[in-house]
């Protein structure tokens, strides 16, 4: 009975590891945002060097991640979820998730378009894969922290569902600014 019960609970967890392994992954493709094609590959270390640039862009010369805390997040295989973005062999577009299966919730750890292409849907594309992995997991929540000055990231996200659920006070290292806390909460799924 007990051997029965050990072959049975090995099936599904293997089989529900299998799945989560098929949802996050991605194959290397074009996708067409707007009017111009970009490359969307799964991030890897080399690309590292890329990413730090686009956060120099964005953060007016600042990193908020360094490049240890990116190559730590690129190592750790289960539950991250790391996407790219190229035009013409350039990166301009990164962003990453680590996927929860006990909080079922898909936490949002990093976004950033360099600001030759914001403004163009990219960074929507991305949350919007990041959002449609977590419904394929059947997660509940979606959530992420923005800066309070970014206004325009606060906006998008509000456009995708997002809603203001906090604010954690002196977050950003540095210069301490103040983070807000946003949730998306995933619509259960009917089988109508």
């Amino acid at each position: 009975m007990l051997r029965k019960f050990k072959e049975y609970f090995q099936k599904m967890t293997t089989g529900g590891n299998q799945r989560r392994q098929r949802i996050l992954a991605i194959q290397n493709h074009i996708v067409k945002v707007g009017e111009v094609n970009y490359y969307v590959s799964r991030a890897l270390i080399t690309d590292v060097p890329e990413m730090l640039a686009i956060e120099r862009a964005v953060y007016a010369g600042q990193t908020p991640w360094d490049e240890n805390a990116f190559k730590t997040e690129l190592r750790r295989q289960s539950g991250r979820f790391y996407i790219v973005m190229r035009h013409e062999d350039r990166l301009v577009a990164f962003c990453g998730c680590v996927f929860d299966d006990r909080r079922q919730d898909a936490h949002i750890t990093n976004i950033a378009v360099h600001p030759d292409v914001q403004g163009q849907g990219l960074g929507h594309f991305m949350m919007q894969v990041m959002m449609k992995r977590a419904r394929k997991l059947h997660y509940q929540t979606v959530t992420l922290e923005v800066r309070y000055s970014n206004t325009i990231a606060q906006q998008l996200y509000r456009d995708l569902g997002f809603e203001k659920t906090g604010i954690k006070k002196r977050y950003y290292f540095g210069d301490h600014e103040d983070a807000i806390d946003m949730t998306y909460r995933i619509p259960v799924a009917t089988d109508d």
